[in-house]
């Protein structure tokens, strides 16, 4: 998994999700590309991503509207252009997650 520099139109969420704290998903996935953790929006923290096989995908919280503390476990959608894309980037969060 890398930061993608291709555009993420055409992602959308597949019922898949990863369920993990905000301060493990940085240290996996780096700096969020969106943050406002301030509960105005629909997602506070957005990541823009790739697999390994370089398909784009999304993680981000979905419709919390609060701030997010970085240790609370928090149910992150994962966005794609296919549910098989959304299952294998959520297999490599697994996996860097279990490596940490």
């Amino acid at each position: 998994m890398k930061k993608t520099s291709q555009s993420i139109d055409g992602t959308s969420f597949h019922n898949v999700v990863v369920k993990c704290s905000l301060s493990t998903l940085t240290k996996v996935l780096g700096n969020p590309d969106c943050s406002g953790n301030d509960g105005e929006n629909k997602i506070n923290f957005e990541w823009e991503m790739e697999t390994n096989d370089g398909d784009v995908f999304t993680v981000y919280d979905w419709k919390e509207y609060r701030s997010l503390n970085e240790n609370e476990l928090i149910e992150w959608h994962i966005g794609g252009t296919s549910r098989s894309i959304t299952e294998q980037a959520a297999r490599e969060i697994r996996d860097a997650i279990a490596k940490i």
